[in-house]
């Protein structure tokens, strides 16, 4: 990956941030035009509904359990595609109406997930007798 950015002169452009703290991590969301994960596979996708929480546009996979979590309220992109996650990102860049859209379908969206309803769904499970 250091050589294609060094190849096309962009090292200065990207960082690499590798562990941050849960308030590091909150500022990087906030102060982002946009949370562009083009996962190839996800169990569930937490960052997705930690950025929308933030107000944070996300640019996310169509592939594994990524649309079902944006649930409409991300951009999709074929994550095995550079072109199409290009597109779309300098759609995000230079259109402030999509962005302020997905920033309110990702509130939205973004409350329907929450560790009190995981709980509550699973407690509810457990007495049905359901595991």
């Amino acid at each position: 990956m250091l050589s294609e950015l060094e190849r096309h002169n962009l090292q200065q452009d990207v960082f690499f941030v590798g562990y941050l703290s849960p308030e590091m991590l909150c500022a990087h969301y906030i102060h982002a035009l946009a949370f562009v994960f083009p996962s190839l596979n996800e169990g569930f996708g937490m960052p997705v509904v930690e950025a929308m929480s933030l107000g944070t546009p996300v640019i996310t996979s169509n592939l594994s359990s990524l649309p079902e979590v944006a649930g409409g309220a991300a951009l999709l992109v074929d994550p095995t595609d550079i072109d199409d996650i290009s597109r779309t990102m300098e759609r995000i860049f230079y259109d402030p109406d999509i962005r302020a859209v997905l920033v309110q379908k990702g509130y939205r969206q973004a409350k329907k997930f929450s560790w009190g309803k995981t709980a509550r769904d699973y407690l509810s499970l457990l007495e049905k007798g359901v595991s």
